[in-house]
């Protein structure tokens, strides 16, 4: 039994099709670090091709936006993988010390057996 690593491009249509708005289950860690790298290149992406100005704001903020429900969903879920309740989320408003947490937490791996959020995703036997 081994737990299949998922690559860039199935990470980021399950997060914004599959799971859009989904909080319950668990995303394993590669599908949550996919995730975040692929909202970095939009956004770097955005900055570069669009400057600033108001126009290059309200597009970013649309984005941003547009990205908030599924990231959200795949912090919680990716929360539920190492078996923390989806509430911890909200250690992210603890300036500093909530996000070094958090990315501790995210960085685990997932726990090898199904637990109270869900089966271990993507394993194969």
């Amino acid at each position: 039994m081994y737990q299949r690593q998922i690559d860039f491009g199935e990470a980021i249509k399950r997060a914004l099709t599959i799971n859009y708005c989904n909080f319950n289950g668990r995303a394993s860690r590669s599908e949550y670090w996919w995730f975040i790298l692929f909202q970095f290149i939009v956004g770097t992406a955005l900055g570069l091709i669009l400057g600033s100005g108001t126009t290059a704001q309200v597009i970013s903020g649309l984005v941003n936006l547009a990205f908030f429900l599924p990231g959200l969903g795949l912090c919680v879920r990716r929360l539920h993988d190492i078996g923390k309740s989806g509430w911890y989320v909200l250690l992210a408003l603890i300036p500093i010390v909530g996000a070094i947490i958090l990315i501790i937490w995210y960085t685990k791996p997932s726990l090898p057996y199904p637990n109270e959020y869900g089966p271990v995703p993507f394993l194969n036997e």
